[in-house]
């Protein structure tokens, strides 16, 4: 799903892949907690300041553990133009989900969203070069078919605001590919706090500038009650799921922690249900099945392809 596999065997290998394991699946059980406090403060604050809370909370959360670490609150300057770019793809990837949200059921939008891993395909096939079969590639062609089955009932019950996941797909696939060659030059706590420093950098002035403008995603309001708590909450759960999700692409080989990342989906789907009382009606579940199918039939063959080239490449001289 998010690149090539690596492929070794030894103890050190073994153990870092099971931390990496390990912390890919708290990134399936803690990211739809994000999206649950991000529908309810939906209810009656905007979309852009939500996402405002979320990076703003990230940098909070993350500038102690720089501290603690005595990681150094500078970054290569060769790296800032990547991390940059990684910060701008993961605020337009939030602001639209959490726009979507607001009105669509949390499986939905998220089941549009899992058209992440074709797109990352399909860009490093035709931008990037890599060897993608003609397997893969027809597996991502059967999940954006997937996609439409869910888009089209949502579009009619909810009008253009169904294509926002879309967007939330396009940017995540940029924001892991970038973080997936990033994550092992630069320390996953540094590279967190500057994204969430860099996109509050770029939401603040925003929400400035659009005070009273009556604008319904962008135009702040003064949080009231438990919205304090739902704001807080986005903060935290994104923080801490995207800090696992980091660490385990630093961790363990990309084709063995992509599978895992399906498991968001029924997480999401269940509290979804518990929290909104919201369920997918046939036609997106039919949907769903076609991606979830799509996605796991396209991480087999980078896997079949994998072990094929290990196989093919020559013995090392005697």
């Amino acid at each position: 799903m998010w690149g090539m596999t690596n492929i070794n065997s030894s103890p050190s290998s073994v153990d870092r892949t099971l931390v990496g394991v390990a912390l890919m699946l708290g990134f399936c059980l803690t990211a739809p907690l994000l999206d649950v406090a991000a529908k309810l403060a939906s209810g009656s604050i905007p979309a852009g300041q939500i996402t405002t809370a979320r990076f703003v909370g990230q940098c909070a959360l993350m500038a102690p553990f720089m501290w603690i670490m005595g990681l150094s609150w500078q970054i290569a300057r060769v790296h800032w133009p990547t991390v940059a770019l990684r910060a701008v793809f993961l605020l337009v990837s939030t602001f639209c989900f959490i726009a979507a949200i607001r009105v669509m059921p949390l499986a939905d939008a998220l089941a549009i969203a899992f058209i992440i891993p074709f797109i990352v395909l399909l860009v490093g096939k035709f931008y990037l070069g890599e060897d993608v079969g003609p397997r893969r590639v027809g597996a991502a062609i059967v999940g954006f078919v997937g996609v439409l089955f869910v888009i089209q009932p949502s579009f009619v019950a909810f009008g253009p605001v169904a294509l926002f996941p879309l967007g939330t797909a396009v940017g995540f696939a940029f924001y892991i590919l970038i973080t997936r060659g990033l994550s092992r030059r630069v320390h996953p706590v540094t590279l967190q706090f500057h994204t969430g420093l860099i996109a509050s950098l770029l939401c603040i002035p925003v929400m400035i500038l659009f005070q009273g403008s009556g604008s319904e995603w962008l135009d702040p309001v003064w949080p009231e009650g438990i919205n304090w708590l739902w704001l807080l909450g986005v903060g935290f759960f994104a923080t801490v799921s995207h800090m696992m999700m980091t660490y385990a692409l630093s961790q363990a080989p990309s084709a063995t922690l992509a599978p895992l990342q399906y498991l968001e989906m029924p997480v999401a789907t269940l509290f979804g249900y518990l929290v909104f009382q919201d369920f997918p009606n046939t036609l997106a579940l039919i949907g769903i099945a076609i991606i979830v199918g799509a996605g796991l039939y396209m991480i087999h063959r980078e896997r079949v392809t994998a072990r094929q080239l290990v196989t093919e490449r020559p013995a090392p001289p005697i």
